[in-house]
């Protein structure tokens, strides 16, 4: 019942009550970003949804568009604003995915939302993670998230979509509040960024 009937109702409540509370953090960093990267305020990307469905991610944009002589985009670490990694360190990127929970295309629990180049990666086994919408944290955010493997964390994606009930969300909900807080292993950091997906299984 929770996951066909409730679940979905209860991410629109609590995401919109999560824009409200944050929205003088929301529009401030909105501002900040704007000026800095002249104009462009988030950041748009195409990624696999639920039963594979395309949509597109927001998130702030933490990084400018900075090239090399040879024409492509410098690393990470180099394109990462100042304000960037503040935005990066509290996790404030993700606010704007709270739009994408509203519009249906995300969960505010679930599987994090990959890359569609590593699609025809995945075994079968892999596959079954897009059974339910993508999450903006989920079962794997608070147990390691970079720092275990591509391995465990898709088996722990596994577990969420065998295992989804109330209970295990609202664990997620709180411990990821948590982690938040501490800054302890949700966020992307430099020091242990996530390394691509290659494929092993």
């Amino acid at each position: 019942m929770y996951k066909n009937y409730l679940k979905r109702p209860l991410d629109i409540i609590l995401a919109l009550l999560v824009l409200i509370l944050s929205c003088p953090f929301f529009l401030l960093t909105w501002g900040v970003l704007l000026i800095q990267n002249r104009g462009k305020a988030f950041f748009f990307q195409e990624r696999p949804g639920k039963d594979q469905q395309p949509f597109h991610i927001i998130k702030f944009k933490s990084m400018n568009d900075k090239k090399g002589d040879d024409g492509n985009l410098l690393p990470d670490i180099e394109r990462t604003t100042l304000f960037g990694k503040y935005v990066r360190k509290f996790s404030l990127d993700e606010l704007p995915q709270l739009i994408n929970v509203l519009k249906g295309d995300m969960s505010l629990i679930g599987p994090r939302p990959l890359l569609f180049k590593y699609l025809p990666l995945y075994n079968q086994k892999q596959y079954r993670r897009h059974q339910v919408r993508p999450g903006i944290t989920g079962w794997a955010q608070i147990n390691g998230r970079n720092s275990i493997s591509w391995t465990k964390k898709f088996e722990l994606d596994i577990v969420y979509v065998d295992k989804l009930s109330f209970s295990l969300d609202f664990k997620i909900f709180w411990l990821t509040i948590l982690k938040i807080i501490q800054r302890e292993g949700v966020n992307q950091s430099d020091a242990r960024p996530m390394e691509p997906f290659n494929g092993v299984n």
